[in-house]
């Protein structure tokens, strides 16, 4: 089998990072009173803040993946509606970057718009290079895409709790976000097969696990970690499952990592 090394064009990247940073800083810098919606629901009132870094946060999101699809239309190996499953993770660290530089604060907010720099060329090189199996590089970018896909998870969870918002706002985010990095995660590790069953399953328990924790007096760390747990584990154990492993073998890397990544929250305050 031919092993190929192709690389995006410099230019393409740089000018779809530009864009997506540039939109990040404007919602740091334009300060525009929130407003509120307002819906009457069975007879309550449903207020809905609405905000220009939610607008810009969203606006971003979306193009981030006309971008993405943009920049891999120049890939050699690349075929018609193969673009789309590329997609997913550019989306998720898009809106997770947008909503975490919204909640720091200012003398750290330089060092969080640096870190999401990296992600965002990290996350396009990476899904570049996934394109094509035949790829010397491919092994690494997939397991390099799984990492972020769970990184990002947890940057959005914390970054939803730190923001103090409303269950009804954060509850449909959390299930976006676990079902957005569990979707990528299985398609990449089961040889591109799309299991939508498992990652709508993944993306509601993250869900309700997240209403559940969200009024307990747990830092945002610590409620990031606790979302994180099982929805890695079950992603895991869905891939394992998948490929035919008996449940009891399935179950063991799950649980291990379910009772670390729980552990951890003794540490952290």
């Amino acid at each position: 089998m031919t092993e190929h090394r192709y690389l995006p064009d410099p230019s393409r990247v740089s000018v779809l990072t530009a864009i997506i940073l540039l939109a990040f800083a404007l919602t740091h810098f334009l300060h525009v009173p929130e407003g509120n919606i307002t819906i009457p629901i069975f007879g309550l009132a449903l207020t809905i803040p609405i905000s220009l870094n939610t607008a810009i946060s969203m606006l971003t999101a979306a193009l981030t993946a006309a971008g993405v699809d943009w920049l891999l239309r120049t890939h050699p190996s690349i075929e018609k509606g193969e673009t789309r499953e590329h997609w997913l993770l550019p989306t998720l660290t898009s809106l997770a970057l947008g909503i975490a530089l919204n909640t720091l604060p200012e003398n750290v907010w330089w060092l969080g718009f640096g870190l999401g720099v990296f992600l965002l060329v990290t996350v396009f090189l990476a899904e570049y290079v996934v394109v094509d199996p035949t790829d010397i590089r491919y092994p690494v970018a997939t397991a390099v895409l799984t990492a972020l896909a769970f990184a990002i998870f947890l940057i959005l969870a914390v970054s939803l709790k730190a923001s103090g918002g409303r269950l009804f706002l954060l509850a449909p985010a959390l299930f976006l976000g676990s079902f957005l990095a569990a979707l990528r995660t299985l398609h990449l590790r089961l040889n591109e097969r799309w299991e939508l069953a498992w990652a709508i399953g993944i993306g509601l328990v993250g869900m309700q696990l997240g209403a559940a924790l969200h009024y307990w007096p747990l830092t945002p760390v610590r409620y990031g970690l606790a979302l994180l747990a099982p929805v890695y584990a079950l992603t895991v154990l869905a891939v394992s499952l998948a490929d035919g492993v008996s449940f009891r073998r399935a179950a063991a890397e799950p649980g291990v990592m379910l009772a670390l990544i729980w552990g951890l929250l003794i540490w952290f305050r």
